[in-house]
C-alpha cells in the first residue's frame, strides 16, 4: 500500500488552505478543551496537521510536544508558529505508533482528526493511557464512519491502494467509547454538533 506520509504531503498546502468546515463548532472544542488546561501542564498532540489547534492551546499550557506523519504539515505548521510568536510548542515529523515516551509523562493528550485514520484504535488508546498521568485527560475528535457514509466502505479500499485516498477506518461512536472506557478511561464530555458530525470527546484517566 502507498506511504501514508506521502499523501498528506501532497494534500498539504491545500489542507493549510481550506478553511475550517464548522468554525462554531471547532470554537467550541477549543473552549471545552481549555477547562482542562493548565499552566504547568505538559500537552502532545498526535496527527497535529499544519498546527492551528496546538497553537491555539499554547498560552495556557507549558509546552506541546505536536507531531504529524507530513513533513510538509510540519514545515507549515513551524511557519504558523514563527509567524505568531509561539514558542511553547515543538513540532516534528513522527507517527503515534513510533512516539516512544515514559508512562505517566503527560498531562493532556490531544488526537483530533486522526483515530479514523489509524491501523490501530485500540492500540493507539491503549498507549495514551499510559502515557497520561492520574487525572490526565484524553481530547478526541472523531468521524465515527459506521454510523453514516456506509457508501464509502466500497470506495475507500480502491481509493487508497489508488494513492487517491488515506487508510480510513469505519467504527460507530459506542465502538469508540468502549474502546476508551475498556482500557480504563472514563468519558468525562461528549459532544456531536450534530448528525454526522464528528464526536468530541473528553476521557479522563482515572
Amino acid at each position: 500500500m502507498p506511504d501514508p506520509s506521502k499523501f498528506w504531503d501532497r494534500f498539504a498546502n491545500r489542507y493549510a488552505r481550506t478553511p475550517v468546515a464548522d468554525e462554531a463548532s471547532y470554537r467550541r472544542k477549543l473552549e471545552i478543551t481549555r477547562e482542562y488546561l493548565r499552566p504547568d501542564m505538559a500537552v502532545l498532540e498526535f496527527g497535529c496537521g499544519t498546527g492551528s489547534t496546538a497553537i491555539a492551546h499554547a498560552p495556557y499550557v507549558k509546552h506541546i510536544e505536536a507531531i504529524d506523519i507530513s513533513a510538509k504539515m510540519i514545515a507549515i505548521a513551524e511557519g504558523k508558529a514563527r509567524a505568531a510568536g509561539v514558542a511553547n510548542v515543538s513540532f516534528r515529523q513522527g507517527s503515534i505508533d513510533d512516539f516512544d515516551a515514559p508512562e505517566e509523562s503527560h498531562d493532556a493528550i490531544f488526537g483530533l482528526s486522526i483515530l479514523h485514520l489509524l491501523e490501530d484504535r485500540d492500540a493507539v488508546i491503549a498507549k495514551v493511557h499510559r502515557m497520561l498521568r492520574p487525572g490526565g485527560v484524553f481530547v478526541s475528535s472523531s468521524a465515527c464512519l459506521g454510523e453514516t457514509m456506509r457508501w464509502f466502505r466500497v470506495i475507500a479500499p480502491v481509493g487508497r491502494a489508488l494513492g487517491l485516498l488515506p487508510l480510513v477506518r469505519f467504527f460507530t461512536k459506542g465502538e469508540l467509547t468502549d474502546s476508551l472506557t475498556g482500557v480504563g478511561f472514563a468519558i468525562d464530555r461528549q459532544w456531536q454538533p450534530g448528525q454526522g458530525k464528528a464526536v468530541f470527546i473528553v476521557a479522563k484517566k482515572a
